[in-house]
């Protein structure tokens, strides 16, 4: 039986659980969650997961949410080493996956929230709001970017984990204009990510046209 992930398609977490189930070889089976529609707020996701966030896993009667933890668990279920070949790397791959969500990815969804979210509610952005989470962003790019011109990916030059955990700002900074092309190390490692991992291509292209789509529906011009 397939692993189930629930999750809207233009979702950048849910990206982040696809895109690395592919080359860890796992079966998984996609339901679409329409997050416009209020789909994560009803009584039966609202069971699955109670912050009504996507994605979520669901393997026979096990249930995860948290896109960091659902990949640790499908590389485990896999044997995979984009989860670490050796226990030191393991713990590098987690120091940069806990660096992702507390430094990192919080503050480029707190960006789409204001500047792309709220346009949905017909609410406009708080500048102060967008310009704190720019400079956190700046701040953190910086040290990534410094890491990112010695190294080819995040750890031990070779796909892991933590570049899908940390690629994910990527999957909105054109429509939310975050400060990631400032940093040319960071901009080559996500066109590198790009050209040699179909996957993290392929759900771009996912991402893009769901919330391209969406803009256009609600007559949204960024």
């Amino acid at each position: 039986m397939a692993i189930k992930i629930y999750g809207d398609p233009g979702s950048g977490s849910r990206r982040r659980v696809t895109a690395a189930a592919a080359p860890m070889g796992i079966d998984i089976e996609i339901v679409n969650i329409d997050l416009f529609k209020g789909e994560s707020h009803t009584p039966e996701f609202l069971e699955l997961n109670p912050h009504g966030l996507s994605p979520v896993m669901v393997d026979g009667d096990f249930v995860l949410y948290e896109s960091a933890a659902i990949n640790l668990y499908l590389a485990e279920k896999a044997n995979s080493d984009l989860a670490g070949r050796s226990a030191q790397e393991k713990y590098e791959i987690l120091q940069w996956m806990f660096w992702s969500g507390e430094q990192w990815r919080v503050f480029a969804t707190l960006t789409f929230d204001e500047v792309i979210g709220k346009r949905f509610i017909g609410q406009s952005a708080e500048d102060k709001i967008v310009q704190l989470a720019a400079d956190k962003l700046r701040a953190a790019a910086a040290v990534l970017d410094k890491h990112l011109a010695t190294h080819t990916y995040i750890v031990g030059d070779r796909l892991t984990l933590a570049d899908f955990d940390i690629a994910s700002p990527f999957s909105q900074n054109e429509r939310t204009r975050i400060p990631l092309n400032e940093f040319p190390n960071l901009v080559a490692w996500q066109q590198r990510l790009l050209q040699n991992v179909p996957s993290w291509a392929a759900t771009k292209r996912e991402v893009d046209e769901r919330i391209d789509g969406a803009l256009e529906v609600a007559g949204i011009t960024l």
